[in-house]
């Protein structure tokens, strides 16, 4: 295209933009008020980054099922599934009557339960490289256990991580180490390069406590792992007497185990969250039991872990439930072939409409990218037109499906057959209402990339 085609297909883009913000702020008049309100008392209105987007996100008033409710009387599938917190759905009644037992009997017992030890034990058997596990209250908290355990056992300083990994607010890597990170002293590595991964690893081998990894990075794109990548990570990492950490706070509801089985590769430690709790506030670290030992108060040389509320009754209680009740294998392997079937629906329409976009992921977890793909690494969709991606975002929102402003989904138990015919149908609606956009050359769509 030259310099005036290039200019054409720019404006038209911004121009279809702008009429969908216009459309979404006329459609949503409560959701903007609510956020005005909520600018008075916090920064941006905002105590999540993540949930933030222009012109003003909506506000969601309740949620029944698989379907959420925004204070403008919308009705939305809700694919965002609390970015894989929700895996249970809205208001499970065997999660809720677990709950509801829980605040009966009283909530702050200043003490030992029986309800942490039978927690502990369900998912000790559930994931068997967590040998021993502790809890805390986020993903977030059990990467920075996870991680300074194993920079004290190793007697080291650095942590490798991956470009466009996500292991919790202050453990963010996309395209650089974010200035909120943990000040660590971090290495910073590709996603699925296994040459490279392997040269770093030597080349810090001396000073090298752990390296970091999710086996498919989920914020970064529900971007799969390689097997040759992983398997490389822990030769590499055996070698050099560094610890091998999986972040499985996402990924451990695609296979029996944790996704680390598919692979057959047990890390060191590994980390847990989100859904494991019937979708209450937790996180957990385990691993192996020599490791993990050094938790243990009756040693001399223990490490303390503080937390009022890492053994709290409420999320023991509905994480008892979840686990044993509700998020069985049966109910995991269901809801991962729905999440395939899906994907495979919406990748073939990408092929049928020569949409520059595809759809990567596992199971009940995918994202919706604005390139044509290949995609194996961050690398791979740094260039992407944002005003794509916006495009989807609303157009979806107007045709009733709710999903992350990023283009990932996660399925919950409570998505059916239904709901999965809704969401083909409106992204069917949309690459048909864009096509004039997506004929345009490629590398116009790629240049105009904005954050």
């Amino acid at each position: 295209m030259n310099v005036v085609e290039n200019l054409i297909a720019d404006r038209a883009l911004d121009d279809a933009v702008r009429d969908a913000r216009s459309a979404y702020v006329g459609r949503n008049p409560n959701s903007a008020k609510q956020y005005a309100s909520a600018s008075d008392v916090m920064p941006g209105g905002n105590t999540r980054t993540v949930l933030f987007y222009e012109p003003f996100p909506l506000t969601i008033v309740r949620g029944q099922g698989c379907e959420v409710f925004d204070a403008d009387g919308h009705r939305y599938f809700d694919f965002m599934g609390e970015y894989t917190a929700g895996l249970a759905g809205h208001s499970n009644p065997v999660i809720a009557e677990a709950i509801k037992q829980a605040v009966d009997n009283g909530l702050s017992l200043s003490g030992h339960t029986q309800v942490e030890a039978e927690f502990a034990a369900i998912v000790a058997k559930r994931f068997p490289a967590m040998e021993l596990l502790r809890f805390t209250n986020s993903g977030t908290e059990a990467t920075l256990l996870a991680l300074t355990l194993a920079r004290i056992v190793t007697g080291r300083k650095k942590v490798l991580a991956f470009d466009g990994g996500y292991h919790g607010s202050v453990f963010v890597f996309k395209d650089a180490v974010n200035q909120v990170n943990v000040p660590f002293d971090w290495v910073f590595a590709p996603y699925n390069d296994a040459t490279a991964a392997a040269k770093l690893v030597a080349q810090h081998a001396n000073d090298l406590a752990a390296v970091i990894v999710e086996p498919m990075q989920g914020s970064g794109g529900c971007i799969p792992a390689e097997p040759d990548f992983l398997a490389t990570l822990r030769s590499e990492t055996e070698k050099a007497g560094a610890l091998l950490v999986f972040d499985e706070v996402m990924t451990s509801r695609l296979a029996p185990g944790g996704l680390q089985t598919r692979y057959g590769i047990r890390p060191d430690l590994m980390t847990l969250g989100k859904y494991v709790a019937g979708g209450m506030s937790f996180g957990a670290f385990g691993g192996r039991g020599a490791l993990m030992q050094r938790f243990d108060p009756r040693r001399a040389d223990a490490l303390g872990h503080a937390g009022t509320f890492n053994n709290n009754v409420l999320t023991m209680s509905a994480g008892i439930a979840a686990m044993t009740k509700v998020v069985t294998q049966e109910a995991l392997d269901a809801v991962n072939a729905r999440g395939d079937a899906l994907r495979t629906r919406l990748q073939a329409m990408c092929r049928d409409h020569h949409a520059p976009l595809c759809v990567t992921g596992i199971g009940s977890l995918f994202t919706i990218h604005g390139v044509a793909g290949p995609v194996r690494s961050n690398a791979d969709i740094t260039g992407q037109d944002q005003r794509i991606k916006e495009l989807l975002f609303f157009d979806l929102l107007e045709q009733g499906i709710y999903l992350a402003r990023r283009g990932m989904a996660a399925l919950s138990f409570e998505i059916n057959a239904a709901a999965c015919d809704a969401f083909a149908a409106a992204f069917d609606q949309f690459l048909k209402r864009r096509a004039a956009l997506f004929a345009t050359d490629a590398t116009s769509l790629r240049r105009g990339a904005r954050g």
